[in-house]
């Protein structure tokens, strides 16, 4: 080879160098605090799972069992909880949590610490154990599996002296040790209050945030359970939303201070529906709500159940809000979910898949008027690529910027999707979606946050091309997708 084709050869090379350094040198936004953890990242992704309520209460009518309920009243018919998993799994929820003991302290295991179960029902003849029949049906459709262990218990004697907690305890163990990965370990804040306690038929009250020990109950769920999340009004993990309603915030932030919360303090709604922007710890919101106006099945309410399109708007203004929506299914007395309560989730998984079936940004031409040190590696290009991990940014000293979708005719437009990337935070307090008219912008739908998902409801729009302007961010904004239907 001539000494000349080598200095071609350095030549190009060294031009290539050049033109890759810009690249080299560019390096990611730090992370804005608080960001979450791995399992909280994975928590955000299944956005939507079910609450199984079934108990003595399904054979009451009751909502509240009193704790003096005797196990003979639990005889579901044809209980299957392969039913459940296989019609919540069609409706494209991804989870279920199991109420295993509810108020009034009744069992769904035969806990060898009380006689309040299924074991003294007779239901299969004293000889089942309808936990471990739910984790193995979650398992078996490719479910996450959930507990929630009532704090308050009208059965036990012993509830509100020291001797509670060891039982309670003794129950996180049973369960924690014997029915495979939990995902969420559910809190819930009621607690205290008149019941039948043993046979005292009395009012106990507790000090709700120091009675339970909570640091060292949750310190013992999650060394038996490392990836598992822990819910209630405060967390630590996610917090209940302050309603049971159906909806988050229209501003919804993931961070929380949460040093003088704890499960049933009184007064947090309007702090828990919207988070806190400068809370110092990553505690996102969940969305509690069932299918009917009782959390418990009862006949009356069988022409009660809510309609496809109720659940659709549940939907947009939870999951589509940055929350996740926890849906409560209640079986009814044979054991099963009932028809219509199945009618209306597989028409409301139609109803989804019809309004977000083809992402029309997928094949519109995406551009925005800046990014991160013009490097192609946080350019437009990433917010329509399909991959979660990739995300459009500005430089550290830009907190705004426009993204502008352009369709090759012009398109009726209803929704819009965005999603920022929580792994390095949640940043984005503003952002307006306008389209395009003749050639003026004309604003049609805006946020303020938009965490883990953003779905926008549109006027219904024919246009050529949207703009969306992120006006305002705690940092320099990341955005790892948009879709627009």
């Amino acid at each position: 080879m001539s000494k000349s084709h080598y200095l071609s050869l350095f030549l190009s090379l060294l031009c290539f160098i050049q033109t890759i350094e810009p690249y080299a040198q560019t390096t990611p936004p730090t992370p804005h605090y608080p960001i979450p953890s791995e399992a909280q990242l994975c928590w955000h992704e299944m956005e939507q799972y079910a609450f199984i309520h079934f108990t003595i209460n399904t054979f009451t009518n009751k909502e509240w069992g009193y704790g003096d309920e005797s196990p003979a009243l639990f005889n579901p018919t044809a209980a299957d909880p392969d039913q459940w998993a296989r019609v919540i799994a069609a409706a494209g929820l991804k989870g279920i949590i199991l109420t295993v003991k509810h108020h009034d302290g009744f069992c769904l295991w035969p806990s060898a610490h009380t006689q309040h179960s299924v074991r003294n029902s007779p239901w299969m003849d004293g000889k089942g154990d309808l936990v471990r029949r739910v984790s193995d049906a979650c398992r078996k459709h490719g479910l996450q599996f959930g507990i929630y262990l009532s704090p308050w218990d009208r059965n036990h004697s012993g509830y509100g002296t020291p001797s509670y907690i060891e039982y309670y305890r003794n129950q996180v163990k049973e369960l924690a040790g014997n029915y495979g990965p939990v995902f969420e370990w559910w809190l819930d804040g009621a607690n205290g209050g008149d019941g039948y306690y043993g046979g005292a038929l009395e009012t106990r009250h507790i000090d709700r945030q120091q009675y339970y020990g909570w640091p060292e109950t949750i310190q013992q769920i999650k060394m038996m359970q490392p990836d598992v999340l822990i819910f209630s009004d405060a967390g630590p993990d996610i917090r209940w939303v302050g309603n049971e309603s159906g909806y988050a915030g229209t501003t919804n932030w993931n961070c929380l201070t949460a040093d003088t919360l704890y499960p049933g303090k009184a007064g947090l709604s309007p702090l828990l529906e919207h988070g806190a922007q400068d809370g110092k710890s990553w505690i996102p919101a969940e969305v509690d709500v069932s299918i009917r106006p009782g959390w418990f099945w009862h006949s009356h309410e069988d022409s009660l159940v809510k309609s496809p399109q109720q659940l659709f708007e549940i939907y947009l203004n939870s999951v589509g809000r940055g929350a996740n929506l926890l849906l409560n299914i209640p079986p009814d007395k044979r054991g099963l979910i009932h028809e219509n309560d199945v009618n209306a989730l597989l028409q409301w998984k139609q109803l989804r898949d019809e309004a977000f079936g083809i992402n029309l940004a997928a094949k519109a031409k995406v551009s925005t008027d800046t990014h991160r040190n013009n490097d192609a590696h946080f350019a437009a290009a990433k917010l329509t690529d399909n991959d979660p991990e990739t995300f459009w940014s500005t430089d550290d000293d830009i907190a705004a910027g426009n993204i502008f979708i352009r369709f090759e005719n012009p398109t009726r437009i209803q929704y819009v999707v965005l999603q920022e990337y929580i792994r390095l935070g949640q940043r984005i307090d503003m952002v307006e979606i306008a389209c395009l008219e003749g050639d003026e912008w004309k604003t049609i739908a805006s946020a303020t946050t938009i965490g883990h998902k953003r779905i926008l409801a549109l006027p219904s729009t024919e246009t050529i091309a949207l703009r969306i302007q992120v006006k305002s961010t705690k940092a320099c904004p990341l955005v790892s997708n948009i879709e627009v239907f």
